[in-house]
């Protein structure tokens, strides 16, 4: 699509010391198929070489804090494009994500978000195990979040909230669904996972769990601490109603098993945290 009759796009990527994946996520919007296309890179206190490698992409390099719900909505605020995507440093895209996403989203006026589908990648074993999960989640509505909004918008509701550190993904989608229907496009996002350690993957999902409080109180209408916990049954359903799927690499199928109970007995201690400390 040429540039004069195409809207701007601001692709909008929140980073903290990410030299290892920053250059291949730029690389690979920089070579998207659509072309009216602005980088915005939202740093947090880098130590690293995080804003040199930006620099060579985009002259739109900020800082900001003080987490990443407060970077991309800074980085909404300095956009100038009619539409965002909001996009992670440790992801790829493959070159038809932008170009599609305006398509559903000019296509169909009551679409007001975009769900791109993602595919992980990495290192070592349960880098794979890691890849099969988040395979069973696309298509999955109350698994996938949004990542493509007109600005407009995208500042009507507010942006992420900025004090959640859990479910702000979700929660946006859920305000933006307000305004009318989420739709999907077909290219994938590309979640580089590197080198999962599973005892950090553990630590995280207790972290998270911890701060579930925020995203049910801000959610009470479509949402409540009992019924998150059910979404992890729900995930096993999900898991156990494609046996091929899960089974076809056993090992992998069994290990992805014993990471997710793992995550879940990790959430559960820091709900019972939460609640022994009164919500």
């Amino acid at each position: 699509m040429p540039k004069n009759n195409a809207p701007l796009v601001s692709v909008i990527v929140p980073t903290r010391n990410s030299e290892d994946f920053l250059g291949a996520c730029l690389n690979s919007i920089q070579k998207q198929l659509y072309e009216n296309i602005e980088i915005i890179v939202v740093d947090r206190d880098s130590s690293d070489a995080t804003k040199d490698i930006a620099g060579k992409y985009t002259t739109h390099v900020y800082n900001h804090g003080p987490e990443r719900s407060a970077q991309r909505n800074y980085g909404a605020k300095m956009a100038s494009g009619k539409y965002v995507a909001i996009i992670d440093s440790d992801m790829e895209l493959a070159e038809g994500v932008i170009g599609e996403s305006v398509s559903v989203i000019e296509s169909s006026p009551g679409v007001k978000g975009v769900v791109i589908p993602e595919e992980s990648f990495g290192e070592g074993f349960w880098a794979q195990c890691k890849k099969l999960e988040r395979s069973f989640y696309v298509g999955v509505d109350w698994m996938e979040a949004a990542r493509f909004f007109a600005r407009e918008d995208y500042l009507k509701v507010g942006g992420y909230n900025e004090s959640m550190v859990s479910g702000e993904d979700w929660d946006l989608s859920n305000r933006i669904k307000k305004l009318g229907s989420l739709g999907r496009v077909q290219s994938y996002i590309f979640h580089n996972e590197g080198k999962i350690s599973l005892l950090k993957t553990l630590k995280k999902k207790a972290y998270y769990a911890g701060r579930i409080n925020q995203y049910v109180d801000a959610n009470q209408d479509s949402t409540s601490t009992g019924s998150e916990v059910g979404k992890v049954f729900k995930r096993f359903g999900l898991y156990f109603s494609r046996p091929t799927r899960l089974f076809r690499n056993p090992l992998v199928g069994l290990g992805m098993l014993f990471m997710k109970v793992g995550e879940f007995g990790a959430g559960l201690f820091g709900l019972l945290k939460l609640i022994r400390a009164g919500g």
